[in-house]
């Protein structure tokens, strides 16, 4: 297990356990198969243990970690044909947002994902998955050639958030979001995001204006990071723990919520302990919604999309007693002070 967290650390010793028994039994005449069938036995069942009972830091944490399959990764399993598109034709072209074409088993599709980087050289080339505006005006201009030739679109969000540099602000990053988020909410073929890592503020919005918003089971969806939430709102950073919790951030929150519309499952122990697995569950929840959208006119798909957002986040507030007891108190004073009014009124004609 590479780049292990605190939390792995029991099934790391029943692992160093079983790998020790295995080189003692290959080397001597001692059978040690029963001891071993007995620790993997045990290593399952505290794997199901602590996976199965993650809280939100720590899949914060696996959502991070630096093995878990990229943008890039799923393309190559999920994805036949794919052919990069460059350049937002205004400035330049942005490597954090990979867009281009591909086909689906068979069928065309347009594919737009943030792209991380493995090496610091690979991460400094790609801006840490960090869009710039002209990263975004080129998933939009993909968006556009999606709708002339009539291809859904499939976006992978993957960014801890728009890049936030002063060159990037001067070049008009959240006029560029904003321009995404206004046009991807009428485009009139369907369009499907899946959250796969980070999706952080509006760096992930800017792609993820969609028909149905998917999230792998260990990603995390929010407005702000962990870390600047705390730092905010507890004027502390290291409380970005406290904070995850809080903020309802990761896949079984937000699926309550209604803000995405399905999670799906990852390998034990994260995607980045079997990224073909992991990319095969994506293939087929994305070949699931794209049937849906097969029988449905432009307009439909168009107002699909709308309607979903239009409806997100509908509440209704309480008056408290002590509210309805003032408004009550006003109405009477009300009552009371209208009759004096007209006397005065008499008075002076």
């Amino acid at each position: 297990m590479n780049n292990p967290f605190d939390f792995e650390q029991p099934i790391i010793e029943i692992e160093k356990k079983i790998e020790s028994l295995k080189s003692a039994s290959g080397n001597g005449n001692v059978d040690f198969s029963r001891q071993i069938e007995d620790l993997e036995k045990k290593r399952q069942e505290l794997s199901q243990k602590i996976y199965g009972s993650l809280t939100p830091w720590q899949r914060i944490q696996i959502a991070r970690h630096p093995q878990r399959p990229y943008t890039t990764d799923y393309i190559k399993i999920i994805f036949e044909n794919f052919v990069e598109l460059r350049g937002d034709r205004a400035f330049g072209d942005d490597s954090a947002l990979l867009c281009g074409m591909a086909t689906l088993d068979g069928k065309p599709v347009m594919v737009i994902g943030h792209q991380k980087g493995r090496t610091l050289q690979e991460n400094m080339d790609r801006n840490f998955g960090m869009a710039h505006p002209e990263g975004y005006r080129k998933a939009m201009r993909v968006m556009n050639l999606a709708q002339k030739f009539n291809r859904p679109v499939i976006t992978f969000i993957d960014t801890s958030g728009a890049y936030p540099g002063i060159a990037a602000e001067e070049r008009g990053q959240a006029e560029a979001i904003a321009r995404n988020l206004r046009d991807m909410s009428d485009l009139k073929v369907p369009v499907l995001s899946i959250v796969i890592g980070e999706g952080g503020s509006g760096g992930a919005l800017g792609i993820g204006v969609a028909n149905k918003v998917l999230m792998l089971e260990n990603a995390y969806y929010s407005v702000i990071s962990p870390e600047g939430c705390a730092a905010i709102l507890f004027r502390d950073g290291s409380k970005a723990k406290e904070a995850a919790e809080a903020m309802k951030i990761t896949a079984n929150d937000l699926l309550e919520l209604k803000v995405i519309d399905e999670i799906i499952k990852e390998p034990l122990g994260g995607a980045h302990m079997d990224p073909a697995k992991t990319a095969l569950n994506i293939k087929s929840a994305v070949n699931k919604y794209l049937k849906q959208y097969e029988d449905m006119s432009p307009r439909e798909i168009a107002d699909d999309i709308y309607d979903k957002f239009r409806n997100m986040g509908v509440f209704s507030g309480v008056s408290s007693p002590k509210k309805k007891e003032n408004k009550a108190r006003q109405a009477k004073a009300k009552t009371k002070t209208a009759p004096a009014k007209d006397k005065v009124k008499k008075k002076k004609k």
